[in-house]
């Protein structure tokens, strides 16, 4: 039970909330109400019950055991795992555990000592309906992570998930612009403030947090190199969302260094002289937050990554253009290399790609010239009968069918 009082500090009123925990330990909280002492004494009154009827005491945290409901367990076991993966990551399963695994397990009422194989192989099969295998796997690597911890710290014997069938992956056909697309849309952007950053991912094949990520000192316009060393993403933590820096890129082999070729060395030097440019005209109303970036506006403010994720496809909308993802621009600059004979291993190292199973897994489909190669090697390698003798074969299997 919540009680409460008004106590007055420098002239205006606070709250104090005691409550007493589960282990009999008493905790106290201040909340300031804004409120000057004079004349609101019925207003600081009516703040103190509000607040004492809808405050709720945080749970205590309890001692990680097999007997702890296995939700509970999740909750704890996303504090351990944050301080060990990376942020974007940690987002991820925190968004999935606390709004999908959780409240399914939570009707159950399942202790840890108690989930079996099965309880997870029927969760599977519940979320399937509604979702695609693709998002049960990410399920599945949540619970066996968790699992795994359990099974390290001896609060189980074994890890259950390891006997459950996990759905086969499904198969992903990337959306993408040919050729006279790509340059249909970039007549469309030309003038606008996504004219740049589109044409580099399109080129490029980069991701929109390697986009956002650049920085002058990625570009070196004496060797005429760009390097992928920084990327810049929106997470989701604890209900609000965040912009991250990060200064290092997704992988190891994402961090790559590609030539700055044709136009693209006028292009980024065009851009840093707006940017003196504008320096100079804005003065102390230029921000200089997130200076040394290359996409920021005309005071200075870094593009925002949801601007690119929902302005891009909306505009080409609008524009009588096919509606893709701007991550889809990636896609094209692959299918465009390899409808230009570039090997899938020189399009891996392109994307920055740190398995090269991947690039295979997304676009071999689409790797014709290597299929007409392997049919030349084919051809020449068989000695194949020629069309007159097969003309006259067909002929004569065709008349004793008739006969």
């Amino acid at each position: 039970m919540v009680s409460g009082s008004l106590t007055i500090k420098k002239g205006y009123y606070y709250v104090v909330l005691t409550w007493v925990d589960g282990k009999e330990e008493r905790h106290r909280k201040w909340i300031a109400t804004g409120l000057p002492q004079k004349g609101n004494k019925r207003k600081a009154m009516e703040e103190l019950t509000r607040l004492k009827n809808t405050f709720e005491p945080p749970k205590a945290v309890q001692d990680l055991s097999s007997d702890m409901l296995f939700t509970d367990y999740l909750r704890q076991w996303l504090d351990i795992v944050k301080v060990r993966v990376k942020i974007a990551t940690y987002s991820s399963y925190q968004d999935m555990t606390e709004n999908v695994i959780i409240p399914y397990f939570e009707k159950k009422g399942l202790r840890l000592r108690e989930v079996e194989a099965r309880h997870i192989q029927q969760f599977y099969s519940e979320k399937l309906k509604t979702v695609s295998a693709n998002s049960v796997i990410h399920y599945h690597a949540i619970i066996y992570q968790a699992l795994k911890y359990a099974l390290k710290t001896d609060m189980v014997t074994q890890n259950v998930a390891m006997k459950v069938d996990r759905p086969r992956k499904n198969s992903f056909q990337p959306n993408f612009l040919t050729a006279e697309e790509m340059q249909q849309m970039f007549e469309i952007i030309k003038g606008t403030k996504m004219q740049l950053p589109v044409m580099v991912a399109a080129f490029y094949g980069l991701r929109r947090g390697e986009v956002l990520g650049l920085k002058w000192d990625a570009i070196d316009f004496h060797r005429g190199t760009l390097t992928i060393k920084r990327t810049v993403t929106q997470v989701k933590i604890d209900g609000k969302y965040q912009i991250i820096e990060q200064d290092s890129a997704k992988t190891k082999s994402s961090m790559r260094t590609l030539p700055l070729v044709g136009s693209f060395k006028e292009y980024f030097e065009e851009a840093k002289k707006a940017q003196e440019f504008n320096k100079k005209v804005c003065g102390d109303s230029y921000n200089y937050d997130y200076d040394g970036y290359v996409f920021v506006n005309e005071i200075g403010e870094r593009m925002k990554p949801d601007y690119l994720t929902t302005a891009f496809p909306e505009y080409l909308k609008r524009h009588g253009m096919k509606k893709i993802r701007f991550h889809d621009l990636r896609h094209s600059c692959a299918s465009l290399l390899l409808a230009n004979g570039v090997p899938l291993k020189q399009i891996q190292e392109w994307l920055g790609h740190s398995d090269f199973s991947t690039t295979a897994n997304i676009y071999a489909h689409l790797d014709y010239a290597s299929k007409i190669s392997s049919a030349q090697a084919m051809e020449n390698g068989l000695q194949l009968p020629s069309t007159n003798r097969f003309k006259s074969e067909w002929a004569s299997v065709t008349n004793v069918e008739e006969e």
